[in-house]
């Protein structure tokens, strides 16, 4: 599939901000799974970028301004072409020991209520760590709801789980807990989705979460859908929680109040459509043939 993405955050500030800096990880990098045929990130005042790598081998933009500002807008666009792995991640940079993503932070460190529901849901060593995991994602897409507006950024896995609802980043955060506590090393993945009906604007990137199966490696698992990332997703950033994916985190000093908006497109290229409609007639034709 090829996946046009368009990412664009504003600040507009009471008063001029004196100074603004920004943490950016939104420039995915390639792996088996998809590839970037092109990206750039813009900013529509005077920056300075500067281009280095995290510990969990995201690329990670410093952005900073060179003279006070009222308004800011930081935009990333590009082209992905992705393939379906089946959620499996191969080809990715690992920078990494596995048992790092053991560690609980604030985010994801689950209760006594969530360990409970890890255990009720796990069927088991004997099963495989992959059927455990498809089993604890089925779990979770059912028992907590989809809601905008339940939970903010700063909530974590345990609250989110207490009170049933939440967004596609509470939801990776309470399988990441869970798995954990399970002693399945898990982590956080921030990206983007083509959504199934065809709505290319969406109020925010999404997010899921990925977890260590032996003799595949890491897979994706996408609790808030309920499916393993297919071609219509694009894989930005990975971190312990949140926090280390996050696609803007900053400081500024001065400007008063602040108003945000974040405006996200993501659709399916027009070329990608006609290839796949000529391929579903290719299959259709082969087939008529064959009866």
């Amino acid at each position: 599939m090829r996946i046009r993405i368009s990412h664009s955050t504003r600040y507009d500030y009471e008063a001029p901000a004196r100074s603004i800096l920004q943490v950016l990880r939104v420039t995915p990098r390639p792996h088996a799974g998809q590839q970037v045929v092109d990206w750039r990130l813009d900013a529509d005042a005077d920056v300075r970028l500067r281009w280095t790598e995290d510990a969990f081998g995201n690329i990670v933009h410093h952005l900073s301004t060179e003279q006070p500002v009222e308004q800011l807008t930081v935009t990333v666009s590009g082209e992905i072409a992705t393939s379906d792995t089946a959620g499996v991640v191969t080809g990715a940079i690992e920078r990494l020991p596995d048992e790092v993503y053991l560690r609980l932070t604030p985010r994801t460190r689950p209760d006594v209520r969530l360990q409970a529901f890890a255990r009720e849901a796990d069927p088991g060593p004997a099963a495989g760590t992959l059927a455990r995991l498809h089993a604890l994602m089925a779990a979770l897409h059912e028992t907590v709801a989809f809601d905008v507006g339940a939970t903010d950024v700063g909530t974590g896995a345990a609250e989110a789980f207490e009170i049933g609802r939440g967004v596609c980043q509470d939801h990776a955060h309470i399988f990441i807990a869970a798995a954990r506590s399970l002693e399945i090393p898990a982590r956080y993945v921030s990206g983007h989705l083509v959504r199934a009906d065809g709505e290319a604007l969406q109020e925010a990137a999404h997010a899921w979460a990925e977890a260590l199966a032996p003799d595949l490696g890491w897979v994706g698992f996408d609790p808030a859908n309920g499916v393993c990332p297919t071609d219509a997703y694009v894989r930005v950033a990975v971190g312990l929680d949140y926090l280390d994916a996050a696609p803007v985190r900053g400081a500024r000093n001065g400007g008063g109040a602040e108003r945000l908006s974040v405006r996200v497109s993501v659709n399916e290229t027009q070329a990608s459509q006609s290839q796949s409609k000529r391929g579903a007639s290719q299959s259709q034709s082969q087939s008529q043939s064959q009866s």
